[in-house]
């Protein structure tokens, strides 16, 4: 089972293309055969992490992929490192503006993803059967904002659980109509296959490069 987030539009925005990326790639997948659910977090920090936490424990997925928007950037961003620090430079879409506070209080500083991201850079800077080479990159910062706060909660719910992988995509700004949400929704499914067929495997410690 698959488990694909995006977020609801913030920041005076009617659209967000995380969600209509999770949605196309749970399609996609859907089409190979494989068990997929999508869901839209709300962007805001008391509910995310909530409603997360509720799809988790409802659909027992071996992966998890949390997508968000990263308007300032021109490539699709694997995220690596998920800080247990929030620090929002505007509200959420509840107002709410929290200023260096933790994710979870007194829990560790930092968690990396537990999918493969090598394996998947090297996968999609490739050209691949009905696809080109996509341009893609490791970023190890998801920021301070609710993506961030995401990433960690879901990082802290997964944390020794056996045989889950689990990380974050960073999307940059498209419209509804830009041809490139399904270049990216190919993306998004293909790294969900490696970390399917990864799952079972176990993890490196942490710090280690895979």
């Amino acid at each position: 089972m698959i488990l694909l987030t995006g977020f609801e539009p913030f920041g005076g925005d009617d659209f967000n293309p995380s969600f209509a990326i999770a949605r196309q790639a749970a399609h996609i997948l859907r089409g190979q055969g494989l068990e997929v659910h999508a869901a839209e977090l709300p962007c805001a920090f008391a509910a995310a992490p909530t409603v997360l936490d509720h799809l988790i424990e409802s659909h027992r997925p071996s992966v998890v992929i949390s997508l968000g928007l990263a308007a300032g950037r021109t490539t699709m961003g694997l995220e690596k490192v998920a800080i247990n620090h929030i620090d929002a430079r505007i509200a959420d879409n509840a107002g709410y503006q929290p200023i260096d506070r933790p994710v979870v209080a007194g829990a560790p500083a930092a968690y990396f993803a537990t999918l493969p991201l090598k394996a998947a850079l090297q996968a999609l800077r490739e050209p691949a059967p009905g696809r080109d080479a996509i341009e893609v990159n490791i970023s190890y910062s998801a920021g301070s904002f609710v993506c961030n706060q995401v990433f960690y909660a879901l990082m802290h719910r997964t944390a020794g659980v056996p045989g889950i992988r689990a990380g974050f995509i960073h999307v940059p700004w498209m419209d509804a109509t830009h041809p490139g949400l399904e270049e990216m929704a190919t993306a998004v499914a293909a790294v969900a296959q490696l970390a399917l067929d990864n799952a079972a495997e176990p993890l490196l410690s942490a710090g280690t490069e895979y």
